[in-house]
């Protein structure tokens, strides 16, 4: 059992931290203040490679491991969310499912520009009435000769009114049963019958992009239908387990992020004739930043480390999502509450913390959700079955290799 970094995984920690630090952390507020994206840093994502950063160099990517998408998260959300929330949906619950499931053509048409950050991808699941209950999807698509129509509306998109490709899920035979009339089809802005919009008035995630897309007849061929009809479903969860990979890694680098500026406060603050850090009770609260860190941290490397083999990690992924964004939510209330009043307002950046970690226990599967899955596995109600493609184990050689 190593638990020590390789030096290429140091390289990626520190070529992402100089990046966050430099060029996002000195504008962010301003962003988030506006309720405006910071387009710019999605854009020097792509330049730096950090949008396919654990894609096969063959198509596109930097051929990094799965680790290195964790490490990269807890960095990026270290400084905001909207930057660990551009990795979930491009790299996570878009990227990585096409390159699981996705054919040849469809990598190469697809994958390899998302990878190069040349094109930004995004994830149609939740609609208004489907979020958790995923089975009462209503969008639908029916074939008509080499095409699909679609119709219906995603809501809570991230990147919605940005992203160049959308990989949506609606409901080819209502006949079925719920879960499994469900399939996948990679849909592009420029296919008429396709609108979006911004959602506006966010407690969090403000200088992130956050919408919906409405298909209206929208006309798809079927080269873009991903993986066979019925298997939307199955598909949607895969992705979810490395979009949720990705928000536990995040939501890590969030709690170090309330631990780092409530360990710079405590020493600087003083009340009664010496400083905050030296009293109990704060003590206590930065002591239990730590141990959660340090917890969260143990839990999306075992994740990573089991999707670096092959192995299916769908409760340890679940578990880290879960134990990460409540206790980032926890760690940021306890930083509010060790800045006093300043805390409160925005000259801080705790309290930006707090707004932001909120919405990571709600998307991708609720807190409650989570733990539903924890009990279900341990009492074996629920098992991990089979899929017809598996997300590929990391082979350093094989995805260093050049198309």
């Amino acid at each position: 059992m190593d638990f020590s970094l390789t030096p290429e995984h140091e390289m990626v920690v520190r070529m992402v931290r100089d990046f966050a630090e430099k060029e996002v952390a000195p504008y962010v507020k301003e962003y988030d203040r506006a309720h405006k994206p910071f387009v710019r840093a999605i854009e020097r994502m792509a330049e730096l490679g950090i949008l396919g950063i654990c894609i096969p160099v063959r198509y596109g990517g930097q051929g990094m491991d799965y680790i290195s998408l964790g490490l990269a998260c807890e960095e990026l959300e270290r400084v905001d969310t909207f930057l660990r929330v551009v990795m979930s949906v491009h790299v996570g619950l878009n990227s990585l499912g096409l390159l699981q499931w996705g054919t040849e053509e469809q990598k190469q048409r697809f994958l390899v520009p998302q990878a190069r950050g040349e094109r930004w991808a995004a994830f149609g699941l939740t609609e208004p009435g489907a979020g958790s209950d995923v089975a009462a999807l209503a969008a639908t698509a029916r074939r008509e000769g080499d095409v699909y129509i679609l119709n219906g509306e995603k809501m809570w998109i991230s990147l919605a009114s940005m992203a160049h490709n959308f990989l949506v899920f609606a409901r080819t035979d209502p006949k079925a049963r719920p879960h499994e009339g469900i399939t996948a089809f990679i849909v592009e802005r420029e296919m008429k019958g396709v609108t979006t919009g911004d959602i506006h008035g966010k407690l969090g995630v403000r200088a992130g992009s956050t919408g919906w897309i409405a298909m209206n007849d929208v006309e798809v061929p079927a080269e873009n239908r991903l993986g066979e009809e019925g298997e939307g479903f199955k598909i949607a969860m895969s992705c979810l387990d490395n979009g949720r990979y990705t928000i536990g890694a995040g939501a890590t680098g969030l709690i170090r992020a309330c631990l780092e500026a409530s360990v710079k406060y405590a020493q600087e603050r003083r009340t009664f004739g010496r400083p905050i850090a030296e009293h109990q009770l704060v003590q206590q609260m930065i002591a239990r930043m730590r141990r959660d860190y340090e917890i969260g941290r143990l839990l999306y490397l075992r994740a990573g480390w089991l999707k670096n083999q092959g192995i299916r990690n769908t409760w340890q992924t679940s578990l880290a999502k879960w134990f990460a964004t409540e206790a980032s939510f926890a760690a940021a209330s306890d930083a509010i509450q060790i800045h006093g009043a300043y805390g409160y307002s925005d000259e801080y950046d705790v309290e930006r913390f707090l707004r932001n970690a909120k919405g990571a226990c709600i998307y991708e599967g609720t807190s409650q959700i989570h733990e539903l899955i924890q009990a279900q596995y341990v009492l074996g109600y629920r098992q991990d079955k089979p899929l017809r493609c598996e997300l590929p184990a990391y082979d350093p050689e094989e995805w260093q290799r050049e198309a």
